[in-house]
């Protein structure tokens, strides 16, 4: 499913590994818990380039439809132990020590976890809403 205009050529991606994870920071991104998120690194190549200041995305739910627009409000890359307890409750998904465990759980499943790795952690804002069908 394509994204309404002007978000045809935008960047696209869900949140998370799995389509269950996907809606649920979905559901955090839309009631404005969630504005900030982190990748490896290692992740991020031509389809999903490093989010840049100003660049608007699209983020699709658990079942790939377009779910809304992000517009990327900073960006800095870091080491896992040098996030700190502001930008992981900015994430929206619990205190530190949840976020810290929640992250390094996620990252073995998908290719190692390293105190010292390299995140693309991004502050964001909701620019836009997308209709989708009821469920």
């Amino acid at each position: 499913m394509k994204p309404p205009a002007p978000y045809e050529n935008a960047v696209t991606f869900r949140f998370g590994d799995s389509p269950e994870l996907a809606d649920e920071l979905l559901a955090l991104v839309l009631s404005g818990a969630k504005t900030a998120t982190c990748g490896a690194l290692r992740d991020f190549d031509e389809k999903e380039p490093v989010p840049e200041p100003g660049r608007r995305d699209v983020v699709l739910d658990g079942r790939g439809r377009p779910a809304c627009a992000i517009e990327t409000l900073s960006v800095v890359i870091q080491r896992f132990d040098d996030v700190d307890e502001a930008f992981a409750t900015a994430e929206g998904e619990g205190p530190y020590e949840v976020w810290r465990s929640e992250h390094i759980a996620y990252f073995d499943r998908n290719g190692g976890y390293a105190p010292g790795m390299l995140l693309v952690c991004e502050r964001f804002r909701v620019v836009e809403v997308f209709e989708r069908e009821a469920d």
